[in-house]
């Protein structure tokens, strides 16, 4: 491997960015990489370098990987990052588990405008590929892994990529560098080693240039697939209302094979993972075509989809709330459960009676019973209320309301009840709701 074409291809593809952020394991992998960007910092670039190492703590080794990291970044003057992270074994298998809790640290620890680097180079491609034509996927995950992808507000950047393993590991011989041999790489209960080490050798042997015909099928997929995307986004867009629900009935009027390629962009299109064959088969089962008084609800990973007046809604699977209550002595603001945001006393436009001096205010989730509402001539069932102001029925136990003691005064930014009338300006009280920015 001439070292300077991997030094001017990895200088081509980082030189616009000014902050970077090295997944670095230890391995051969991002060990080259690391090297090679210390260079290219200290020589031919200007960019604030940082290093993130995750300790899965799966090895009994991994102690001993923390500190050989240590010990390389601090050499090279690169600032390090160390994350342990929680496996969920049980959340499709460890490979994947452990996978998504990388990602997901590496997604906190992110600073605005700095991009993710990793060492996935063209044989990890090519099993990327296998696997997922192991799953059954179709073009979209077919295109494996892309040079360069957006990664939540960041960008993450694969500039290894049309290197092989073998180039990658001559560069490191040449610059007499150590590296991390990680022992469970060699078990091959896991599928990426299973293909790494039984069925990938005998392919290159067999047609040498294997792994590098393998990454540009996945090109021409990633190809079709933006082509495709360009092809669907106007007929997204016209099914879609401003808080990205879907329109049925437009969805309707395409043919099948254009509904679930319309169903997949929008999942695509919110940050969520595209369903599988099977899973779009079940939102029309399940969900489009159940009975018209149902309230369907179909679990799509840590998402689920949803129906109400004629739209499909796609959320975040949300915690049962029924049962909470939170005292607030507003003098401080008040944290909500599962990431509704924050109530913030004396601000915002949705003004009420303020309680009387020995009221006690709390925050429910839930009501029980009639009750009259400002701008209605008689009382009502909550049921009855909800449906009037045409509130999805997952939302209405996600409502914060305003209780004086067992009082029910108001549903914040919905309604207020006729006890929570303002009658005297000097003993009003308002209530902001600051809501996070959640899909």
């Amino acid at each position: 491997m001439d070292n300077n074409k991997l030094i001017s291809e990895v200088k081509k593809n980082i030189s616009q960015y000014k902050k970077i952020l090295l997944a670095f394991s230890g391995g051969l992998d991002s060990t080259v990489l690391l090297h090679l960007l210390v260079q290219l910092r200290n020589k031919y670039l200007n960019f604030e370098l940082r290093a993130v190492h995750i300790n899965h703590e799966l090895n009994i080794n991994s102690n001993i990987w923390v500190n050989y990291c240590k010990k390389q970044c601090f050499f090279l003057k690169v600032p390090l990052i160390i994350k342990k992270v929680k496996i969920n074994k049980n959340l499709g298998g460890i490979e994947a588990a452990a996978r998504n809790a990388r990602y997901t640290a590496f997604n906190l620890i992110l600073k605005t405008h700095e991009i993710l680097i990793t060492a996935q180079h063209l044989d990890d491609q090519s099993e990327t590929f296998f696997l997922a034509l192991k799953r059954g996927s179709g073009i979209s995950g077919l295109s494996s892994m892309a040079l360069k992808r957006e990664f939540g507000n960041n960008i993450l950047l694969r500039p290894l990529i049309n290197f092989t393993h073998k180039s990658l590991k001559i560069y490191a011989k040449k610059n007499k560098l150590s590296w991390i041999n990680d022992d469970s790489n060699k078990n091959l209960r896991f599928d990426r080693n299973f293909l790494r080490l039984q069925i990938l050798p005998l392919l290159n042997c067999r047609w040498p240039y294997f792994s590098s015909s393998v990454a540009r099928s996945a090109n021409f997929c990633a190809e079709q697939k933006q082509l495709l995307n360009e092809l669907l986004i106007d007929k997204l867009n016209n099914l879609l209302e401003t808080d990205n629900s879907l329109c049925i009935n437009g969805l309707m009027k395409y043919s099948l094979i254009c509904r679930f390629a319309l169903l997949r962009h929008w999942c695509i299109y919110n940050h969520v993972t595209p369903p599988s064959y099977k899973q779009l088969q079940n939102i029309f089962k399940e969900v489009i075509f159940s009975r018209i008084d149902a309230q369907p609800c179909l679990r799509l990973g840590s998402y689920q989809i949803r129906r109400f007046q004629n739209r499909l809604y796609l959320l975040y699977k949300m915690e049962n709330l029924y049962n909470i209550s939170l005292n607030w002595s507003r003098k401080l603001p008040l944290i909500l459960p599962d990431k509704l945001g924050t109530l913030i006393s004396n601000q915002g436009n949705f003004c009420l009676r303020a309680p009387n001096f020995m009221q006690s205010v709390n925050i429910r989730f839930n009501a029980k019973g009639h009750f009259h509402i400002i701008g209605r001539t008689h009382s009502r069932s909550i049921k009855k209320i909800w449906q009037e102001l045409h509130l999805p029925p997952w939302l209405r136990n996600r409502i914060p309301l305003i209780y004086y003691d067992n009082q029910l005064i108001a549903a914040i930014n919905i309604f207020i009840c006729k006890e929570g009338q303002i009658l005297d300006k000097k003993k009003s009280w308002c209530v902001h709701w600051k809501k996070n920015n959640l899909k």
